[in-house]
């Protein structure tokens, strides 16, 4: 059988060589078609890339710990789900390997004051040197960060700000319910602005040293624990530990994608986009592929006669124009994903000018990220679709009857 397929890809060579332009068209139509898949496919796949990167290093982390209930019942009382500012656990997560950062959060919201402006806002406490680990992707455009050394210091999202007409080194006043029923209020200074991966989030946020959220509120404690992993590849395994350490301390554990509402609604509509595109390049192939082998069939009818006037069988013949569809699309494809991961590199090199998503005000320069995933499913897509586009022409020249064949081209 071995050495059949090798005679049949020596065969199918030879014929391709044959009739350089159209095997040349065909070879071109492959390669195309799996070069714009790779680019395709690499943009969104960056594309998957920035926005979880985004999503995890602005506000989410990899994994948050709360108190059972708090996501689904804190928004009613949050000052029955606060947790200790340093847990007994604290120390034995912070040292496992995987874990990068650990730092606690306290919500809260009010309103805030500048002149005669009062808007609401949505509140969060810090601990300003752990953050700047943990939420790198959300960046200070104007004045300068939090800062434990400065107390009364805050920063605010820039929608928030230009909502309230507030720049960095006004004084401002926080409003918040406490957890007495109370009502307190506290001046503050804004230090800076900042943007994060989502326009929403900033009309209507702001930050303070965890210490000033206490004073406002009047309580101690946090709602959130935060986790920053080095490997995302590893959020499930570190998950599944922290469950198993933690699994009596009356704690839930969410992972990152679990609160990423967005993220996952967007990659579930581009992969679908991305199914599409497959779906037509595979057509295209077919149709490449099919067109040259029918030509090659009906400009070699007699030679087809001469065949099984010699004794060759159907099967034999068969097997010649699939290893000619094959060989083909071996060629087209080995050209498109050479050229492809070529283009890749430059395209990424130079970047990709976008203007801003939705939700968002910030434009970004794309890149191109292939995966081992998109090109061997690009290649195996490329291949299965040139086996599938050669068995009708090779059917086709296999039932052909002897005599008929060989009057063919009298």
């Amino acid at each position: 059988m071995l050495r059949k397929l090798r005679l049949g890809g020596r065969v199918g060579l030879r014929n391709l060589a044959r009739n350089r332009r159209r095997t040349a068209i065909g070879v071109a139509t492959i390669g195309f078609g799996v070069i714009a898949l790779l680019l395709a496919g690499g943009f969104i796949e960056w594309i998957f890339w920035a926005m979880r990167v985004a999503t995890i290093e602005s506000r989410l982390g990899h994994i948050q710990i709360v108190r059972q209930g708090y996501l689904g019942e804190g928004v009613k009382d949050p000052y029955d789900y606060l947790m200790p500012e340093r847990p007994a656990w604290l120390e034995s997560v912070r040292a496992m390997p995987d874990v990068k950062a650990i730092t606690p959060r306290l919500a809260f919201n009010g309103l805030i004051s500048f002149g005669d402006n009062t808007v609401a806002y949505l509140g969060e406490g810090v601990v300003p040197e752990n953050e700047a680990v943990v939420s790198r992707w959300m960046v200070v455009t104007e004045g300068e960060g939090l800062s434990s050394e400065k107390a009364d210091q805050i920063i605010l999202g820039r929608g928030l700000a230009e909502n309230l007409g507030a720049s960095p080194g006004d004084r401002v006043v926080l409003l918040a319910n406490t957890a007495g029923g109370g009502i307190n209020a506290i001046e503050v200074r804004v230090g800076g602005l900042f943007t994060s991966a989502t326009k929403a989030f900033d009309d209507a946020a702001l930050r303070v040293p965890i210490g000033v959220a206490h004073r406002l509120l009047r309580i101690e404690g946090v709602h959130r624990w935060v986790i920053l992993l080095h490997d995302t590849a590893r959020t499930d395994r570190v998950l599944g530990a922290l469950r198993e350490r933690l699994s009596r301390e009356g704690l839930e554990l969410v992972p990152w994608y679990e609160l990423a509402d967005f993220y996952n609604k967007t990659v579930a509509l581009f992969s679908r986009q991305v199914n599409v595109v497959q779906l037509i390049i595979g057509i295209i192939i077919v149709l490449a592929i099919s067109n040259t082998l029918v030509m090659s069939v009906l400009e070699r009818t007699g030679e087809i006669g001469t065949l099984l006037a010699l004794g060759f069988r159907r099967g034999t013949i068969l097997m010649f124009f699939v290893m000619e569809g094959a060989v083909l699309g071996v060629v087209g494809t080995l050209v498109g994903a050479v050229l492809g991961m070529f283009l890749a590199v430059v395209i990424s090199q130079v970047g990709i000018p976008m203007p801003p998503p939705p939700g968002s005000d910030t434009g970004f320069t794309g890149e191109i990220h292939l995966t081992f995933p998109l090109v061997s499913s690009t290649v195996i897509l490329a291949l299965t679709t040139s086996f599938v586009a050669s068995l009708y022409p090779a059917w086709k020249a296999s039932r052909m009857q002897a005599v008929d064949a060989l009057r063919h081209n009298r």
